[in-house]
């Protein structure tokens, strides 16, 4: 039989380092742009192409046969062909189609069914003018323990492909750039995620990077790149908060730089905010009315890209047949920024400081290029942040960095570099309640080992349920992975031991084993999921975890008093009716009965102190029988033995 868990003992940690050698690159994958960069003569610096950029869009359009355009080319055809050309997919990377945000996402697409059939187009809710509520009212409530989602599939130039395709693609051309001006092959490369990218996008993003041709050496948070740039380049030591508002993704951390150790203290965001809802929020208003033609609506996309950006310097321009000022571009801009409000001060909260304890703020991202913005940003953190380097270039710096540092090169191989995990990892035990093995923010790389017993007489069997989340209880965080270890030695309840091992890699990837130490008999799972955490979902683990901690902590106590309670009434009854009911007294039965029976009505109710009162005046009132079945096992034991002999 297959059983639960019971905790039996506190975990343990253990981190080690990873490195590599060779040739190597970092790669920013960004939702509007993306860039390569190395490190030469000491320096990072990012690689251009033929005309002398950096930036490369991440947008590719294909069309019938083999012909497939990626970068500026296929951004200045989009308008032309909106529904073959494939721009922010890095939204959609590591999601499932179920998964009904897809609808309110920046963009024009056209999916393909199971059948593999083209589905209908669908246009940003958002962008035709459906409010907040509307939009998050739009997403699947999908049950933590259902199906695992199909995968996405883009229908483009007469095929079918996946997000993982695309962004390869966009990858390819990056290779390629970095071989032909550092003379051959690449050795390896990192490659930075959002920090806020679970298991799915992460894993995503990986095989995107082996499709490309590319041996991924890491996987690098954004955040954390862009403070490894400023802090080799400026000698930087102190607490450090990095904002990074990018085209499809938002991100703050909460950076400790101090002698070479740069250690992520706390980290927040948003996987589906950027500057992205600007230009969507701004082809609406170039529009007037919402539009289902995907070539008008993709054209006023790129008119309104322009647009913003050529107010960050102008105070108005010309958009489409409309003069657009940058008052108005900050108004329709305010409610993408303000959202960056909460997780900036969720992050200050979580690493324990104040905002004025911050030695400085670092901008990342082009949407940080933006005045309103840099106000925002100054008026939540209460200084003037720092922008030395280019925003949209110093992720990729960063990067470049650690691939060199992995490569065993440069003079920087003293810097250690600390990051974490952003969502608690753990285990279902007996009762519904979640076990937290690594919690979150826990620094990585790291290893954590907790002793678990089975909780059943004779049991074989031992499920495995992996969860993430902040909550106490089971069916309150998302459930990532289920196995059973099977071969467990048939012992009384109790008696059988199993090893739990959880390991989260540098690049964020989550591997759990289970191990019975009596058998060595071992079980063990690489947690891919196949659907990820949409926006809304990350922002209620964490607020309901704040909003509800006490009744979650309330609830996980019930349950556990529930379960030792159920422990102690099974073995009493069983006692009762053994071989040593004949050693009860007068008047015990009646006691230990009444005590056992006022045991299991409390564990009917909600009163979890009241059921521990319970639980410990049926422990005392069976004590002196218990004393003397021991007393009685003992004489037995040792009955008919010298007494040198009993006392080996």
């Amino acid at each position: 039989m297959a059983g639960g868990l019971l905790q039996i003992s506190e975990p343990g940690a253990a981190r080690g380092p990873s490195a590599c050698a060779g040739r190597v690159v970092g790669i920013d994958l960004g939702t509007t742009y993306s860039l390569v960069a190395t490190v030469r003569g000491g320096k990072p610096e990012c690689l251009r192409d033929e005309d002398g950029r950096a930036l490369l869009p991440s947008v590719v359009r294909y069309s019938d046969g083999e012909d497939v355009r990626v970068g500026w080319e296929a951004r200045a055809l989009a308008p032309t062909a909106p529904l073959d050309t494939i721009a922010s997919v890095k939204r959609f990377m590591g999601r499932g189609f179920e998964d009904a945000e897809l609808r309110t996402r920046a963009g024009t697409y056209r999916f393909a069914d199971a059948e593999g059939q083209a589905s209908a187009e669908f246009i940003s809710a958002r962008a035709r003018g459906a409010g907040a509520s509307e939009a998050r009212s739009a997403r699947s409530a999908r049950a933590p323990d259902g199906p695992p989602q199909r995968i996405v599939r883009f229908a483009a130039g007469g095929r079918e492909v996946t997000p993982i395709e695309v962004s390869a693609e966009i990858l390819r051309v990056l290779r390629r750039r970095a071989e032909e001006q550092l003379g051959g092959p690449l050795d390896g490369a990192v490659i930075t995620v959002p920090a806020y990218f679970d298991d799915a996008q992460r894993q995503a993003t990986k095989d995107a990077g082996r499709l490309a041709g590319l041996d991924v050496l890491r996987l690098l948070n954004e955040p954390t790149a862009a403070a490894l740039a400023y802090g080799l380049d400026k000698k930087s030591r102190g607490c450090f908060a990095i904002y990074d508002l990018g085209g499809g993704t938002f991100d703050v951390s909460i950076l400790d730089l101090e002698d070479g150790v740069f250690q992520v203290k706390a980290t927040s965001g948003d996987t589906a905010l950027g500057g992205d809802d600007v230009d969507r929020a701004v082809a609406a208003f170039l529009l007037g009315e919402p539009s289902d033609d995907a070539r008008v609506w993709r054209q006023a996309l790129a008119d309104a890209r322009a647009a913003k950006e050529r107010l960050t310097l102008a105070e108005s321009t010309e958009a489409g047949g409309t003069i657009v000022t940058r008052a108005q571009l900050e108004e329709l801009a305010a409610p993408t920024i303000e959202r960056t409000k909460g997780p900036c001060l969720r992050a200050l909260r979580d690493a324990g400081i104040d905002a004025a304890a911050l030695d400085g703020v670092v901008l990342v991202g082009g949407q940080t290029r933006m005045p309103a913005v840099r106000r925002f940003v100054a008026s939540i953190f209460g200084r003037e942040p720092l922008a030395d380097l280019d925003p949209d270039e110093v992720v990729a710096l960063g990067a470049a960095v650690q691939a060199d540092m992995l490569a065993g090169a440069g003079p920087r191989d003293d810097v250690l570099l600390l990051d974490v995990i952003p969502l608690s990892l753990g285990l279902e035990t007996i009762g519904g309640v979640v076990e937290k093995i690594l919690p979150r923010n826990s620094t990585i790389p790291i290893a954590a080992r907790q002793v678990f017993t089975t909780f059943a007489d004779r049991q074989t069997g031992m499920d495995v349920h992996v969860l993430q989340g902040e909550r106490e209880l089971v069916d309150q965080c998302r459930s990532l992975a289920r196995f059973t270890l099977r071969g467990i030695p048939p012992l009384p309840a109790g008696m059988g031991r199993v090893e739990i091992v959880f390991q989260v890699d540098a690049d964020g990837l989550l591997t759990v084993s289970a191990r019975e130490q009596t058998t060595g008999v071992e079980q063990k799972i690489e947690v891919k999921p196949t659907y990820g955490l949409t926006d809304a979902e990350v922002e209620r683990m964490l607020l309901d975890s704040y909003e509800h901690a006490e009744a979650d902590v309330r609830e996980r106590m019930l349950r556990e008093e529930r379960v030792e309670a159920e422990q102690i009434l099974g073995a009493t009854l069983l006692a009762l009716a053994g071989e040593h009911a004949p050693l009860l007294q007068a008047g015990e039965r009646e006691a230990i009965e009444r005590a056992a029976s006022a045991l299991r009505e409390a564990a009917r109710g909600i009163d979890h102190a009241k059921i521990r009162e319970l639980r410990d005046t049926l422990d005392r009132t069976a004590a002196p029988w218990a004393q003397r079945r021991m007393d009685a096992a003992i004489t037995r034991a040792i009955a008919g033995k010298h007494v040198d002999e009993a006392l080996r």
